[in-house]
């Protein structure tokens, strides 16, 4: 595990929201460190965020939405794999995309496609591998 003092207390409010699955919540609490944040992670967070309304959206049926915003989340955190902020980013990209495969490979505009809970991506801090 990391040492969770040196992170933003509202950077890690949103990942215990996130893995809670209030992803609405997960993206005001990231959004507001975002909007006051001006330094080199300010990107991955805007992925975060993406990823947060990404899974609110495929959640409450929005799939349209769902995948726009997965493909926004994954060019913000491409930049940052495999590992940033304590989050394995290639393993929050696979599990991202795991969850939302079914979207994705739909050719309907609004494919009618419930979200699988065991397939939700959590994030889970820890040292980079060595």
């Amino acid at each position: 595990m990391t040492d969770e003092t040196n992170y933003d207390h509202r950077y890690l409010e949103g990942i215990e929201h996130f893995n809670r699955c209030d992803f609405y919540e997960a993206h005001e609490v990231w959004e507001e460190l975002w909007t006051e944040y001006a330094g080199p992670s300010r990107k991955f967070y805007q992925g975060l965020i993406q990823v947060a309304v990404c899974l609110h959206h495929f959640g409450n049926g929005n799939t349209r939405g769902a995948k726009k915003l997965f493909h926004g989340s994954t060019g913000y955190l491409n930049e940052y794999r495999p590992w940033h902020e304590g989050v394995d980013v290639d393993q929050l990209i696979t599990q991202l995309e795991a969850c939302c495969r079914e979207i994705l490979d739909s050719t309907e505009e609004f494919p009618k496609v419930d979200i699988i809970p065991d397939l939700i991506p959590e994030i889970h801090l820890s040292p980079p591998p060595p």
